[in-house]
């Protein structure tokens, strides 16, 4: 059980300038959606997002997106380590996904199959 990834999170003011930008650092296109008010774009591994207050310091709270092979032993791994699943393994418009308080305090979302 390793992790394979991470996707960084970075709130922006301005979504379109924010993925002009990382789209020419990153070379490749953005995907954009909308989820619970946030607009929200993936480039390379940044996700950008950009919404009101209440909604994106959900978003903002998260740390990091960490990609994982097995997503339920990963939970189990989790658990076992002392960490608390804040949110259960879910399907999103993006996959599977759960979030983690780890023992220090650091929140996470762990997305994989």
């Amino acid at each position: 059980m390793a992790i394979s990834g991470v996707v960084i999170r970075r709130r922006v003011d301005d979504l379109d300038s924010a993925v002009a930008f990382y789209e020419r650092l990153c070379g490749r296109a953005a995907r954009r959606f909308g989820l619970r008010g946030a607009e929200l774009a993936t480039v390379g591994p940044f996700l950008l997002f950009s919404a009101p207050e209440h909604v994106g310091d959900r978003l903002e709270n998260v740390a990091a997106t960490l990609t994982v092979d097995d997503l339920v032993a990963h939970e189990a791994l989790l658990r076992s380590l002392g960490a608390q699943i804040i949110a259960p393994i879910a399907e999103t418009p993006n996959g599977r996904r759960l979030v983690a308080r780890h023992p220090d305090g650091a929140v996470f979302e762990y997305v994989g199959r």
